[in-house]
């Protein structure tokens, strides 16, 4: 009753301010500089407002309070996921707030990027290390990893807020396969009797549901870095905590994938000359190959969706 309460509240929230909230945004010019190297059909998306993902985190954090709060289960599991989630969501916001300053598309440095995402993945990481759960589940069966496993965990956590930010290139693509990800955790956290984080993820999901309505192809707002990476460092961190590392594999199965394009492009364009997909990450080569920005967005929807409920499946029948 207080998960589906939870989704609610968020949902409404972002329905009702998201209007407000884009007409301050088109007021104050915070428009989207688009990538050179992109396909030429982007370059009309120019100017569409971002920093969306302000929205997302505010309802989201309010929504989780509430629903938290009515089921009077908050644990320090819940304070360091909702931190983690704050804390990359601020990140992605330096790099959307200089991209605005200076006129283009090019924020922190992807040194520095990566420096505060480690340095903000650790304090999940090490928690869950100090608690006694340095373990990771596989099949059934607890691995420890020892003092290995912050590491592990960190690179988990970093590497899906990167995987999500990725994926968000086309409308709608990367918060509803987001949506579509926290809908299987919902699932999972219940049937472990993690409902704290069960909470926290519902609340996110319903954010991300309103925020499809300004979202979705032709977009009127995008979540920008504050957005992407906010949602794929809550996802890693929520993974860790939750202690699902190796199903957010298959949870995430589009985030993998366009982080996989992008890994295998850089390699054979470096070792070979030439180049695997005709552009990376993965929803733009499939752009170029005629299929329309609808085709692609619905299509990994999809995917993800099939792979989502491979992993809740996998769960249930391991409970």
């Amino acid at each position: 009753m207080y998960i589906i309460v939870a989704c609610l509240i968020s949902l409404i929230l972002v329905l009702l301010a998201g209007k407000p909230f884009l007409n301050i945004l088109k007021e104050n010019l915070y428009g989207q500089y688009i990538r050179e190297e992109g396909p030429a059909s982007h370059r009309k998306k120019a100017g569409t407002p971002t920093g969306g993902g302000i929205l997302i985190v505010l309802c989201s954090f309010i929504a989780a309070s509430a629903g938290l709060f009515m089921l009077k289960i908050v644990t320090l599991y819940s304070h360091i996921v909702l931190m983690s989630f704050l804390l990359f969501a601020l990140i992605g916001l330096k790099d959307d707030y200089d991209k605005i300053k200076n006129k283009q598309n090019k924020g922190l440095s992807a040194k520095g990027k990566l420096m505060l995402q480690f340095a903000v993945a650790l304090i999940p990481s090490l928690y869950v290390t100090f608690t006694g759960q340095s373990y990771i589940d596989v099949f059934g069966y607890s691995l420890n990893l020892g003092l290995l496993y912050p590491f592990f965990a960190a690179f988990v956590i970093v590497g899906t807020s990167n995987a999500v930010n990725l994926t968000d290139g086309l409308d709608g693509l990367a918060v509803g396969t987001t949506s579509i990800a926290l809908a299987a955790m919902v699932i999972i956290f219940i049937l472990s009797g993690r409902y704290e984080l069960a909470v926290i993820s519902v609340a996110v999901m319903g954010a991300c549901l309103g925020f499809l309505k300004f979202n979705k192809n032709p977009a009127q707002i995008f979540m920008g870095d504050t957005g992407s990476l906010g949602l794929g460092g809550l996802i890693g961190t929520l993974a860790v905590v939750g202690k699902i590392e190796l199903l957010l594999v298959l949870i995430g199965t589009v985030f993998v994938a366009e982080t996989l394009s992008v890994i295998l492009q850089v390699i054979s364009f470096k070792t070979t000359g030439k180049r695997i997909f005709k552009m990376s990450p993965l929803h733009h080569h499939f752009e170029l190959c005629g299929w329309s920005e609808k085709k692609v967005v619905y299509s990994f929807w999809f995917i993800g969706a099939l792979c989502a409920f491979a992993a809740t499946m996998i769960k249930f029948y391991l409970i």
